[in-house]
């Protein structure tokens, strides 16, 4: 397995420090508002990423953080009226309604700054003890940037180039304006903390640093985020963690692309950032996974209602042959062989062979999905082909859909098998008027009036409706 690390700006072979085993710390939201769809991304994408190492039989320890103190926080919850505590601890029981949606399973630790200012004050006194650090008078503590030599070796970018980073006050006091802040004096009517240094709170920037040693320790395999967090907070995390520890922070980088509005990037000043909240009250769950999936993640990725209604036609056809699949299992397979079998097992495995093959070569998630159209599509052929499938054939291809599910994510799962959701058209006096017109059409199809069937059929269609002819009966999709 082989994947772009950002800090070597290359594809390096994948080593884990302890065989077997891999540690991942990825950096979760901001708690101030509901996630959007560039957070939703990268939740996605990592999340796909763990579930890959797990399918390859790794132990995989997973650390997404929260950071439920900040200045966005403060912010508004002054706006709001409210406790910042408690505003930052409602949105998190909000994320975990989107991201349960997402499909996004849960990491094995979700530290919160709020609970690990120890470990954060314990962290910035090694730094000031090791010279990393100063502090002003004022009560500010600062990391002080020219004192690491390696700065910049993940971003690639020179002193020169450099201005401070976002979320960093103006304080005449800094001794460097790239130095950044470990530790910020209380300002009246914010939340504090006590520390050797006076009543303050941690900056942004100390607590990945502090929350992943402490679960990962050092030199731990992989750290990821969203590409926008390469400057300056991944920058930064390496400096001050290195710079306390002496030793490798993380080995890989790993960072997804940003998302753009029908070719836009998303703001707040252009009124483009969509909620997942609210894009889930238009798309299903699964569509919405699909689309995050089906451009490579380290690639650019536009988000437009073109693509989205293509990913929601892309469910129901994973959807129908899973279903068809099912069927079939349940009813016609056979033990024997069957002529169209030899030909289906060699493509069953070929898809298999292609999909895990993308996966290892920089999560290719999008080759990934394609391979499992290709199992629909192969699927559906052979079911159509054959009167009695081999049911060892069909188990195969039941487990494939199973096993790229579970990477993928795209279906919620229930005792290891994916769970469909109904499909319905609407209140229940339209699922009564659609059964009775698909009666009424096989009624005609009897009486050979097939131009009265033809009629009912296409006329559906026009109001999305799909009718399939199957062995066991009429199917209805949704276009």
């Amino acid at each position: 397995m082989e994947f772009y690390n950002t800090l070597s700006k290359r594809k390096e072979t994948f080593q884990p420090g302890e065989p077997g085993r891999v540690k991942m710390y990825v950096c979760g939201p901001t708690t101030y508002n509901y996630i959007h769809l560039g957070n939703a991304r990268a939740l996605v994408v990592f999340d796909t990423i763990r579930r890959y190492f797990l399918y390859k039989g790794y132990d995989v320890t997973y650390v997404q953080n929260f950071t439920d103190i900040d200045d966005k926080i403060i912010k508004r919850a002054q706006e709001l009226n409210e406790d910042p505590v408690a505003l930052a601890r409602r949105y998190i029981e909000e994320y975990y309604t989107d991201a349960d949606a997402l499909n996004v399973r849960r990491a094995d630790v979700h530290p919160k700054v709020s609970e690990h200012i120890p470990d954060i004050i314990d962290m910035i006194e090694r730094l000031i003890a090791r010279g990393y650090a100063y502090v002003t008078g004022d009560g500010n503590v600062y990391f002080a940037v020219r004192k690491f030599p390696e700065y910049g070796k993940l971003s690639g970018r020179s002193l020169d180039e450099m201005r401070s980073g976002a979320r960093v006050d103006v304080d005449p006091n800094k001794r460097d304006p790239l130095d950044f802040a470990l530790w910020k004096a209380a300002k009246p009517g914010e939340p504090f903390w006590d520390s050797p240094w006076g009543r303050g709170r941690p900056g942004w920037h100390i607590e990945c640093s502090a929350m992943s040693l402490k679960y990962l320790g050092t030199a731990f395999d992989i750290h990821g985020g969203g590409a926008d967090l390469i400057f300056p907070h991944h920058e930064n995390e390496i400096a001050q963690s290195e710079g306390a520890t002496g030793e490798t922070f993380a080995r890989y980088w790993i960072h997804n692309g940003f998302i753009t509005i029908n070719k836009e990037k998303m703001s707040k000043s252009l009124g483009n950032i969509f909620l997942v909240r609210d894009l889930l009250d238009h798309y299903s769950p699964a569509a919405l996974r699909l689309f995050l999936l089906g451009t490579h993640y380290r690639s650019p990725l536009d988000f437009d209602l073109d693509a989205m209604q293509a990913a929601e036609k892309a469910v129901i056809r994973l959807k129908n042959s899973l279903m068809l699949l099912r069927e079939a299992l349940e009813g016609r397979a056979v033990e024997e062989a069957d002529l169209e079998g030899e030909d289906f097992a060699g493509k069953l495995e070929e898809i298999s062979s292609r999909f895990e093959k993308g996966m290892d070569d920089d999560f290719n998630t999008a080759l990934g999905l394609a391979c499992w159209f290709d199992l629909a599509h192969e699927t559906n052929s052979y079911l159509h082909r054959s009167a009695q499938p081999n049911r060892s054939l069909l188990e195969r291809a039941l487990q494939l859909f199973t096993d790229f599910n579970g990477i993928l994510g795209v279906f919620p799962e229930e005792g290891g098998e994916i769970v469909l959701e109904e499909r319905k058209v609407g209140d229940d006096l339209s699922e009564k008027l659609l059964e009775l017109l698909i009666e009424v059409r096989q009624d005609a199809r009897k009486q050979k009036n097939f131009a009265l069937a033809d009629h009912i059929r296409d006329r559906l269609k026009e109001l999305g409706i799909i009718l399939e002819d199957t062995p066991q009966g009429v199917r209805w999709r949704k276009a």
